[in-house]
């Protein structure tokens, strides 16, 4: 039951008081099935989720005063996450509610709340890749690192944060008319907290060699894509292909002079034009690529802990710089004078779980 307002010297009726008391017994359900942002007629509710898809609920400022609180549950098979909009949301638990988790989200101030897990989904546990001993915002995660192909396997049900990229693609072939190619796209990024209850497969692929694709990561069905390659100069009659990174991937850099337009993402950040001789960057997965200079990657320390740590940057344009192993960075574009583009480097996946 949403706040009601009544004036001063109001007589209430015996049906208005029942339903004064009605809330504190039953809890209006304001049932949602689609991401929603929380407004003043869900205090003292019970907001419920109900999806298969992933979805958010977000948190403002100036809604809700001190003191103020209401019910969140997810009932649906898909993760929702209680997302700080302007307003600032702690808790001692986890804010991604899996299938039947839930809890209090209490307002400290206006722009201040806390939310009290129910004692719904826990972290799992689960073995693979490289483990090892991590500390992030204060709690203590166990790290898995993949950087080859092979099983996630679960030993506890519960949830899992995952954050992978898929593989960097090469760079263009440079020399036609003494001009650079351009970088390969860094691969994609892809981020998402998860209810795991089987064992995954996890898939990591080398970098595109020279004027290839990269080809994605996987976490079972998760993906993120790899990046578009770089434009080449020798590769016809000034002519650059609309490749693209898939789902994530940064774009390769275009080779050509002038004004023509860098060479887009499907989603991600896009390659840079060329100036002159200069080839253009690859898109990044946490920047658009320049000229020459490729866009930089995501910083993984964020997830891991400890010092900054890139991965996912593009190419530079005439670098004909390899990626690197499990760097997901773009190749960089081939030389002036002549020469294959560089391949990009394979891709990484990342999984951990509080302890």
């Amino acid at each position: 039951m949403a706040t009601q307002i009544f004036s001063s010297g109001q007589t209430l009726t015996s049906a208005q008081m029942t339903a004064l008391q009605a809330n504190d017994y039953n809890q209006t359900v304001n049932a949602k099935s689609a991401s929603y942002t929380l407004t003043i007629s869900d205090l003292g509710c019970h907001v419920q989720m109900n999806t298969a898809s992933n979805t958010t609920i977000t948190v403002n400022t100036s809604i809700f005063a001190a003191g103020d609180s209401l019910f969140i549950s997810n009932i649906g098979t898909g993760t929702c996450t209680i997302t700080s909009g302007t307003c600032t949301v702690s808790t001692g638990s986890s804010l991604a509610l899996a299938q039947y988790g839930g809890g209090t989200l209490r307002f400290q101030s206006a722009s201040a709340a806390t939310f009290f897990s129910g004692g719904g989904a826990t972290y799992g546990v689960a073995t693979g890749g490289t483990s090892s001993s991590i500390t992030v915002g204060g709690f203590n995660y166990t790290l898995l690192t993949f950087t080859a192909s092979g099983t996630l396997t679960v030993t506890k049900s519960g949830l899992f944060d995952i954050l992978m990229f898929g593989a960097g693609a090469g760079g263009g072939a440079g020399g036609r008319s003494s001009k650079a190619g351009g970088g390969g796209g860094g691969g994609g990024k892809h981020q998402s907290t998860v209810y795991l209850t089987a064992n995954q497969t996890v898939t990591i692929n080398g970098g595109g060699g020279s004027y290839a694709a990269g080809q994605g990561s996987a976490v079972g069905t998760l993906f993120a894509g790899g990046g578009g390659t770089g434009s080449s100069s020798n590769s016809g009659a000034f002519d650059y292909p609309s490749h693209v990174g898939a789902s994530g991937g940064g774009g390769g850099g275009d080779y050509t002079s002038g004004s023509s337009a860098a060479v887009d993402t499907i989603s991600g950040y896009a390659g840079g034009n060329s100036s002159g001789v200069t080839g253009g960057g690859g898109g990044g997965a946490g920047g658009a690529g320049g000229t020459p200079t490729g866009g930089t990657g995501f910083d993984v320390s964020t997830f891991i802990g400890g010092s900054t740590l890139r991965k996912g940057a593009g190419g530079d344009g005439g670098s004909a710089t390899s990626g690197g192993a499990n760097t997901a960075n773009g190749g960089g574009g081939g030389l002036a004078a002549g020469g294959s583009g560089a391949s990009g480097g394979s891709g990484i996946v990342y999984v951990r779980f509080k302890v």
